[in-house]
């Protein structure tokens, strides 16, 4: 392009000489005329040479936001690991994230990994102006004071197939991490300072796996890793006992005695009550009431002070079927068509559970309510069930920045508007740490599905309880 604008240049200057020769033009002397054509052609020039290398701004699609995590054994699902299983896929509306790079030759496939690209709106706010404090924005930054705890420890609190270092993988770039807000203080995370701060208090983690992982990490985070004698397995308290062939409990709560600080989680895929349609019959249907909000967190929302939702992977054909989950409004089948399809079901129940606790909030002037945003997956190359991988090693391939004026995730930011329920938005950043999944390894090197929606542990969700500490 460059090239050819030198060719219309020289032969713009040979004209501009040929007019020279006749003299002036409508009373301009020559040497006038010459100096005002040199301008129009500088201009020219300067015009190309930005087309060339201006920046665009193109739409780079993700992957669909789907998965799953079976509680039990009562709830069935295609078994693909021996901690999660994959489902088939729903379509979902997908999220779009919006890149800049610079253009400097033909673009490579969106599918590759090879190239660093910053997340980022087409509307940025001018560099002069104060930015308003958003944890959102920002980049990772490397640190060599990570990770918060041993991947060879906090054995007591993290489950051993989302231990990365006991499996056979040998890159550990990715623990060296940490995320810098763009406008915000945010504070070293200090285990002793969190739980003062956290005294006489309950932190609920109410969600599917990934809310699970983020509840391993809190506590391997407040333990720095380690055995801690002086921590009380309290489940019991909450009703979080294994049934008769069950894999799992329903959730886990450990109180630290030293603060009288209780941290737990409940496993809820869907954040909407589940009740059995003939309780006497192991093979019974489950209503899924869409506006109804888990009986567990309306019978214990008094002793809560910090609640943390999520969903998102659950909500496909495939899982309701499998698991034998009925859709129920106003305490019937659910005959709303438009309601039924998949991706409205699941933003109705956000909505409705949201609308719930903010109503409840003015009753619990104690409690901060937390919805996180959707945990990106990063299957290329394929689906779960097609090839898929996500065996990148290389941090952070897809660029380090997030500059957003939105959230990713549309649902989650339109429930929450006009609520007093806050959103912990780690979608976009989330997207750009790939190399950070449990990819294809596992404890016993076995050859299988790779896994592209869960965290290896120390990782990324170290960073989104440190957003919620740094939140709260």
């Amino acid at each position: 392009m460059i090239l050819c604008s030198a060719v219309a240049g020289r032969k713009l200057l040979q004209n501009i000489n040929k007019v020279m020769r006749i003299g002036t033009i409508n009373g301009l002397r020559c040497k006038q005329l010459k100096l005002v054509i040199l301008a129009f052609f500088m201009l020219f020039l300067l015009w190309k040479w930005e087309r060339v290398t201006y920046y665009h701004t193109e739409i780079l699609q993700p992957d669909s936001l789907v998965l799953t995590h079976p509680a039990n054994s009562k709830f069935v699902d295609q078994h693909t690991s021996s901690e999660e299983d994959f489902p088939s896929t729903d379509p979902l509306p997908q999220s779009v994230v919006k890149v800049e790079k610079q253009v400097t030759s033909a673009p490579p496939p969106l599918s590759t990994i090879g190239y660093s690209v910053d997340v980022s709106d087409d509307k940025e706010e001018p560099r002069s102006e104060k930015k308003e404090c958003n944890y959102r924005n920002g980049k990772w930054v490397s640190d060599n004071r990570r990770p918060l705890y041993s991947g060879f420890g906090c054995k007591q609190w993290l489950s051993e197939s989302w231990a990365c270092r006991l499996t056979q993988r040998t890159d550990f770039a990715y623990e060296k991490f940490r995320w810098q807000p763009e406008a915000c203080e945010m504070p070293e995370f200090e285990a002793s300072k969190f739980l003062r701060r956290m005294q006489d208090k309950t932190i609920a983690y109410v969600g599917d796996s990934l809310g699970r992982q983020m509840f391993q990490s809190m506590m391997c985070m407040v333990t720095g890793g380690k055995e801690r004698p002086d921590v009380e397995d309290v489940g019991a308290e909450y009703g979080f006992v294994l049934a008769r062939g069950a894999k799992r409990p329903d959730g886990w709560a450990y109180r630290f005695l030293s603060t009288n600080t209780t941290i737990l989680y409940h496993w809820s895929s869907t954040l909407c009550d589940l009740e059995p349609l003939n309780p006497s019959d192991p093979r019974t249907s489950y209503a899924m009431h869409l506006d109804r909000p888990p009986a567990f967190v309306k019978n214990n929302l008094h002793r809560f002070h910090v609640v943390v939702l999520n969903t998102g992977h659950h909500w496909n054909r495939g899982k309701l079927r499998a698991n034998k989950w009925e859709m129920y409004l106003g305490g019937a089948p659910n005959n709303n068509r438009n309601t039924a399809v998949i991706w409205k079901a699941k933003n109705f129940t956000i909505h409705s559970v949201v609308n719930w606790l903010d109503a409840q909030l003015p009753q619990h002037p104690q409690l901060k309510v937390f919805y996180r945003s959707i945990s990106p997956r990063h299957f290329f190359n394929g689906e779960w069930n097609t090839g898929g991988r996500c065996d990148n090693t290389n941090p952070l391939a897809k660029g380090s920045g997030v500059h957003l004026n939105h959230s990713e995730d549309a649902d989650a930011e339109g429930a929450v508007r006009g609520t007093g329920i806050m959103l912990l938005d780690v979608t976009a950043l989330s997207r750009l740490r790939d190399e950070g999944h449990i990819s294809g390894y596992s404890i016993k090197a076995t050859q299988g599905v790779q896994d592209c929606l869960h965290w290896c542990l120390p990782g990324v969700p170290d960073t989104w309880n440190e957003i919620l500490a740094a939140q709260l």
